[in-house]
Order: structure tokens, then C-alpha cells, then sequence
């Protein structure tokens, strides 16, 4: 029988206790009410360290906290990579649960991204909240729209790249005629606009922007920071300072995510009905799906294994089905045997009660996992619903039977939709291991 989301109950220390017990790896921590309820979310580089503040003396005088810190009875944490995960992860899950104090996130306001149009012949350079999937080279989210674009100025210095919106083209003799802007006049564009470099060197500076853009750097700043230091020799103290701070605009260029792996569904909306359509047809099935479930498993080193289930209903995540199980009859880690604990578990008491199988259910995995779960149809000889999985290294889906994967376009709103459920699943599984995880801890 699967274990559904239990009525909160008191926690067994105190938050004040309870947050030395966190590690001091980056995370997000949750401020829950004693009704279970996240009224706070926050970002840390240590989360023991920053959780721990809360629950200080001086956090009484603090007005920013003092007049809801009371109101905490219990304390989370999800820990992620680095802290800009954390970060991104913080907007995101205050995006998602609406905390009733905090302020700054809760608008529709997205991470920057800087985005290059690589299909215009005169590419374009931009900083977007509104990027576009295909026709551009994307990077990001980056955490600080000034940083982004205090670096953006210093690249264009080196690299003298249009960032103006017109449509150049070079078949078009009307450029010829046009007055280049200011930033032609102080070297910052090579004035395309005008004809004033080709379309062939255009590109060359644009495919060096991106040179550095993708991790390299490095001899840039080098050469800025021998410019600095000659600069200090000479006594011209201003522009040695205008170098440090355009050296630390380009290091802050690190401070980004990965534009498929930190998607904000807000910026890169999914279509619901579209990718609905688009699996029925991949998949050959008969109709449009409308229920789609999602396993899997989570565990640290075979401790606290444990598998989540999320439901969607017309594309859309359906918390009420949302379940969460304890892993019982395997011991140490085997992905394989927990998968097929866990389908046996779940469609088990779905035919016993004579509920609806789902349209879908997807397993997060390659071929392994699929034939986990259909092993455990078999041991039930329970005819199965479309069972499919999705590996993570290429995003491939794989169907039972089929030596060949399906491997969509990246764009696709299929892809995207399988995308979503696995992730969430992800996110949910891992939640609910993290949780198990600090219990067991505390109690040792």
C-alpha cells in the first residue's frame, strides 16, 4: 500500500535544535507553521550556519523576520549542488508554494539570460527574461541582471558586438546609408548597421564571444589583469580599478545556471494539450492520454531508499495523487528492485480497489527500469497501462519491447512534457528521501 502525505504533527525537537543537525553543504531551507505550512523559504551556502540565525537573539531585533520567526514550528532543507542551484532552486520553490514572507520572489520576475541570434546574418547580442529555444545560442539564468550586464559591457569592448534590435540584412542597400550609433563612435561596435565590417568578420567576432562565453575565458582575463597591474605601476589608480571591476564582472559570469537543467517553467511555458498530442502520436496510442504517472527512487549510498509517485492530469501536476513510499524489502542499493517494489505496491492496491490505471506511466531510467516494472506487472498478471521510461544521458524514450529508443527534438512539446513529470518526480522523491534521511540522523 502506498504511503500518501501524512497530517503534519509536531516535530520531535526543536527548529532551534533541529538546525544544528543540518549539513553545511548549499541548500534551500523551509520554514513550516505547526499546520505543516511553508511560510518561509530561503537560500544558504552553509545551511547549517544560515538556518541557524533564525533562532538567535539578535533575530528577535531583526525587523525583516522578528514579526513571523515565532510563528516557525518546524524546519527543512533540500541541499543542491552549489549555491547558485540554491538560488535558483529558492525562486523556483517560492514561485510553486507562494511562502506568506517572502516578499521578493513571489512576482513573475525570471532570471536573466544573455541570448545570442545566431540565424541573423549580422547576430544580435541581448540580455532577455523572454529567451527564445530555437535560432539562438542561450546561456543562463544568471542570478544578477547588473553583473550580467556590467560583463556584457566589458565583452563588448573586446568584441565590439551589435546589441541594437535592427534587422540588417545584406542584401538590403538601404544600410548602406545609415548613421552607425554612438557606440561605433567609442570602438564598442564594428557598425554593421553601416557595412563597415562584413558579414563573414561579423561572425568571426561573434564566434569568439562565444569562445569565451562557453568557459574560455580565461586568457581574456589574464591579459586584463597584467593591464590592471600596469596600470597601479603607473599610478593611474582609476583605471586600475575600472579593470578589477571589469575582471570581476566577467568572473561573475559563473554565477548562472544551465539552461537545461535550471528551466523556469515560467519562461519555457509547456503546452499541456500540445505535448499530449504529440506522445499520442509518438507512442501509437489509440487516444489522447489525459493521466500521466511518474516513479522513482531515491537514496544516498543504499540508506533511506524511498520512491515517489506524481500525478498529472491534462499535462498539469495533480498534487492530490501525489504518493510517497518506503522502500521495505531491499536491502543496500538496487534501483531495479525498488522499482519493482514500488509498481507492485502501487497497481496492486489500484486493482484490489478497482481504480483507473494511468494513460501513462512513465519510470525515470533507461531499460533497466522499464524491465523492473514490467517485471512486476508479470509477478502480479496484471495487464499494464502504456509504460515507458526516460534516460536522463540523452533523453531517450524507451518503450517495452523496442530495441530502438525515441529520441525527440529537444524543442519538442512531447519531450518537454515527459521532461516535466520526470523531474518532478525527481524533485518529490528526493524531498521525501531528505526528509527520512535528517530524521534518522537527529535520532542517532
Amino acid at each position: 500500500m502506498s504511503d500518501p502525505p501524512s497530517t503534519p504533527r509536531p516535530p520531535d525537537i526543536l527548529p532551534a535544535e533541529k538546525v544544528r543537525t543540518f549539513p553545511t553543504s548549499p541548500g534551500v531551507y523551509l520554514m513550516k507553521d505547526a499546520g505543516g505550512n511553508v511560510v518561509y523559504v530561503g537560500k544558504a551556502k552553509n545551511l547549517r550556519s544560515r538556518a541557524s540565525t533564525y533562532f538567535k537573539k539578535e533575530a528577535a531585533a531583526d525587523p525583516r523576520i522578528r514579526d513571523w520567526v515565532g510563528l516557525v514550528a518546524d524546519v527543512d532543507f533540500i541541499t543542491t549542488e552549489d549555491d547558485i542551484a540554491a538560488m535558483l532552486l529558492e525562486a523556483r520553490m517560492v514561485k510553486d508554494l507562494r511562502p506568506r514572507f517572502n516578499k521578493d520572489l513571489k512576482d513573475d520576475k525570471t532570471f536573466p539570460y544573455l541570448q545570442i541570434r545566431t540565424r541573423e546574418e549580422f547576430p544580435r547580442v541581448e540580455i532577455t527574461r523572454t529567451p527564445r529555444r530555437k535560432g539562438v545560442r542561450l546561456y543562463g539564468p544568471f542570478t544578477s541582471t547588473g553583473s550580467l550586464r556590467a560583463a556584457v559591457s566589458v565583452l563588448q569592448q573586446v568584441f565590439q558586438f551589435r546589441t541594437c534590435t535592427l534587422d540588417i540584412k545584406s542584401d538590403d542597400n538601404r544600410w548602406k546609408w545609415f548613421r552607425p550609433c554612438l557606440l561605433h563612435s567609442i570602438r564598442r561596435c564594428t557598425a554593421p548597421c553601416n557595412f563597415r565590417v562584413s558579414r563573414d568578420d561579423y561572425r568571426r567576432q561573434v564566434k569568439k564571444l562565444i569562445f569565451v562565453l562557453e568557459g574560455k575565458k580565461g586568457k581574456l582575463i589574464r591579459r586584463m589583469e597584467q593591464e590592471m597591474l600596469a596600470a597601479s605601476e603607473a599610478l593611474n589608480f582609476e583605471k586600475a580599478r575600472r579593470i578589477r571591476d571589469e575582471v570581476t564582472a566577467l568572473r561573475n559570469l559563473e554565477l548562472r545556471g544551465n539552461v537545461d537543467k535550471d528551466v523556469q517553467p515560467e519562461v519555457f511555458p509547456i503546452d499541456p494539450k500540445k505535448g499530449l498530442i504529440g506522445l499520442k502520436k509518438v507512442l501509437g496510442l489509440a487516444k489522447t492520454p489525459r493521466t500521466i504517472e511518474g516513479m522513482d527512487i531515491a537514496h544516498l549510498s543504499g540508506t533511506d531508499t524511498v520512491a515517489s509517485l506524481v500525478s498529472f492530469l491534462d499535462g498539469l501536476p495533480f498534487k492530490p495523487g501525489y504518493r510517497r513510499f518506503k522502500i521495505k524489502s531491499v536491502e543496500g542499493v538496487d534501483d531495479f528492485a525498488s522499482m519493482r517494489e514500488v509498481v507492485t505496491r502501487r497497481f496492486r492496491r489500484l486493482g484490489e480497489e478497482d481504480e483507473v490505471f494511468p494513460d501513462i506511466l512513465l519510470i525515470d531510467g533507461g531499460k533497466g527500469q522499464l524491465n523492473a516494472a514490467l517485471d512486476a506487472f508479470r509477478a502480479l498478471g496484471i495487464e499494464p497501462p502504456c509504460v515507458i521510461s526516460l534516460a536522463k544521458q540523452e533523453e531517450e524514450i524507451f518503450r517495452p519491447g523496442e530495441a530502438e529508443s525515441i529520441k525527440l527534438s529537444r524543442h519538442s512539446a512531447a519531450l518537454r512534457l515527459v521532461q516535466y513529470v520526470r523531474d518532478e518526480a525527481h524533485r518529490f522523491a528526493q524531498h521525501y528521501h531528505h526528509m527520512l534521511r535528517r530524521k534518522r540522523l537527529t535520532e542517532e
